[in-house]
Order: C-alpha cells, then sequence, then structure tokens
C-alpha cells in the first residue's frame, strides 16, 4: 500500500470541497432525503451548517467549528452549530491504507470523528452494509481515541466491535496521524504508524467487501459519551491538513 492514488491537501492554497457533500441540519436522512431520526440517530444536540463560521479553510486545514449559536428551523430550535461533510457519490474506495492528518478539540460533549460508510447499501439498511469508523474522540478525554466496526442484521440485532488508543505523550489537541489499513483479510488502525487494533474480516459475516465514502463531523452532545456539554469548551474547532489514499 505504496502508491498514492488519491489526495486532499486542505493546508495547500489551492484546496477546495468539490469532492465534498456539506450536509445540513439535525436529522439523519434516508437515500432520498427524507427524515428518519433527530439528532442524527445518536441524539446529538447540533445543527449542521455550511457557514463560513462553521466551515473553513486557513493556512492550516479544513476546520470545522462548533458554537454555542442558537438556530431556529421548522419549528425546532437548536442551541450549537457545527459541520459535516462527506464524499458520497464522489469519491468512494474498497481496500487501501487511508491516512487523515488531523487536530481534535478538548472539552467535554465534544465528538470529533473521521469515518467511512457505504457507497451503496448492498446488504441493506444501517447497520447491514457496515460503517468503519476510523477515529472517534471523546473531548473529556484529550489522550485517547478509538476506532470501530459496526455492523449486524437490525439497529437491534448489530455488532460493535471497538478498540481504543491511549496517546503516552501529548494530546488529541495536536496533529496526528490518524489511518486505516483495509484488505479482504482484516482492518487496522494506526496512530501515527503505529497499529493499535486489527480485527480478521469473516466473510459472509461482515459488509467489509465494497467501497465507502468518508465522512468529516464534529458533534456536540450525543450518546456516544453522554455527558453534560461544557459550553466554556466553544468555539471548538477539528482541522483536517491532509488527507491520503494509498493502494
Amino acid at each position: 500500500m505504496n502508491k498514492l492514488i488519491w489526495q486532499q491537501s486542505f493546508a495547500e492554497g489551492q484546496a477546495d470541497l468539490s469532492s465534498w457533500n456539506i450536509r445540513i441540519g439535525n436529522d439523519l436522512l434516508d437515500d432520498d432525503g427524507n427524515p428518519i431520526v433527530p439528532g442524527w440517530g445518536n441524539n446529538e444536540q447540533q445543527y449542521y451548517t455550511g457557514s463560513s463560521n462553521n466551515l473553513y479553510i486557513d493556512e492550516h486545514g479544513l476546520n470545522l467549528c462548533a458554537r454555542r449559536e442558537t438556530i431556529e428551523h421548522n419549528g425546532r430550535s437548536f442551541a450549537y452549530t457545527s459541520a459535516r461533510l462527506d464524499t458520497k457519490d464522489h469519491f468512494s474506495f474498497c481496500y487501501g491504507k487511508l491516512v487523515v492528518r488531523a487536530k481534535l478539540p478538548i472539552g467535554e460533549g465534544l465528538w470529533p470523528a473521521i469515518w467511512l460508510m457505504p457507497q451503496d447499501q448492498t446488504y441493506g439498511p444501517w447497520p447491514a452494509s457496515g460503517e468503519i469508523d476510523i477515529m472517534e474522540a471523546r473531548g473529556r478525554l484529550p489522550k485517547q481515541v478509538s476506532g470501530t466496526l459496526h455492523y449486524g442484521r437490525a439497529w437491534d440485532d448489530k455488532s460493535t466491535d471497538e478498540f481504543s488508543y491511549q496517546f503516552e505523550a501529548g494530546t488529541i489537541n495536536e496533529f496526528h496521524d490518524y489511518a486505516l489499513e483495509w484488505d479482504a483479510g482484516s482492518i487496522r488502525w494506526l496512530v501515527d504508524g503505529h497499529c493499535y487494533a486489527e480485527r480478521s474480516l469473516e466473510p459472509g459475516v461482515m459488509p467489509f467487501d465494497q467501497p465507502f465514502y468518508i465522512v468529516l463531523n464534529l458533534a456536540i452532545g450525543g450518546w456516544y459519551d453522554n455527558v453534560e456539554i461544557d459550553e466554556a469548551a466553544l468555539p471548538a474547532v477539528m482541522t483536517i491538513s491532509d488527507i491520503k489514499l494509498y493502494k
């Protein structure tokens, strides 16, 4: 996996978001754009926008900024705004090494994530077609990140394989390389080149043999950590400087 086949260098002056969809709102949607459940299915509290207050590129990279900001939409009120974007229908891949260099915010209730979702629901709706979480962090745990696989037949009959990595030095609020090595036999999670977890893939049981697209988001609240939100930590910024895919 040493041939570079796709790259997004956000810290360079020519960076743009032409390969990305900017998601808006608070609802998890079906493939036709119809709301399924609020809170993106996770009881998240933020409303995602495409505003330059929440999503912008500067000399450091692509910035997703969470804010204490009231927004009204269709009779619902939200106390926070943030950003989410993905490459669905623009870029997806099956197998390879994806490396994302990112700096993450610290603060209770913050939930930055770098993850993959299936381009086509070949095996059925979530979780049947799978989800690959390259990196998730709980903002109250600045020295820890996790990688996870979700799969199974239904919402109430799913498997969650989660692995955690603890930084010996430094915190998530510094730039690190979060990587996923994925082939037909296994998936491996790495931080700064160190492989901290590996999961063998079971043909016929696990759906990870199809193309997946990239998702970047910074959530506020939600069931992942389920703690009170520290508003003193806002605004909070997740910065992605570079994304590379090798095969």
